[in-house]
C-alpha cells in the first residue's frame, strides 16, 4: 500500500484547509487509516483515525468539534477537513493504515504504512 498525502498549505488562524490521504492497493476499504502530526521539535501525535465502514471514529481533545475525518472507499481516499485552525495546529500532517485491526488505534506504532507528509501551516 503506498499513501500520499496533500492539501496542506498556509493558512491564517480561523481558516480552512482539507486534507486527502489517497492510497493504492485493492485492500485500503478494509484498512484503519489514521491522520498524525509532527511540529518542530515534538514528537509524532495522533490527530484522528478511522476504521473502515466509518462507524468507528476517533479525535484528540484537541481538534474534536474543529477537524472532521471522513473516506471515500469507491475513490481510495480519507479526508481531513479542519475547520477553525490555530496557530498550534501547524506540523506536517501524515496519513498512515492499520492493516491489522478493525478498529482505530491512536499508536503511532500500530499502523503499517504511513504517507510522506503534508505541511500545514497557520499563522496568527
Amino acid at each position: 500500500v503506498q499513501l500520499q498525502a496533500s492539501g496542506g498549505g498556509l493558512v491564517q488562524a480561523g481558516g480552512s484547509l482539507r486534507l486527502s490521504c489517497a492510497a493504492s492497493g485493492r485492500t485500503f476499504s478494509t484498512y484503519v487509516i489514521g491522520w498524525f502530526r509532527q511540529a518542530p521539535g515534538k514528537e509524532r501525535e495522533f490527530v484522528a483515525a478511522i476504521n473502515w465502514s466509518s462507524s468507528r471514529i476517533y479525535y484528540t481533545g484537541s481538534v474534536k468539534g474543529r477537524f472532521t475525518i471522513s473516506r471515500d472507499n469507491a475513490k481510495n481516499t480519507v479526508y481531513l477537513q479542519m475547520n477553525s485552525l490555530k496557530p498550534e495546529d501547524t506540523a506536517v500532517y501524515y496519513c498512515a493504515a492499520d492493516a491489522k485491526g478493525s478498529t482505530p488505534t491512536t499508536m503511532a506504532t500500530e499502523y503499517d504504512y504511513w504517507g510522506q507528509g503534508t505541511q500545514v501551516t497557520v499563522s496568527s
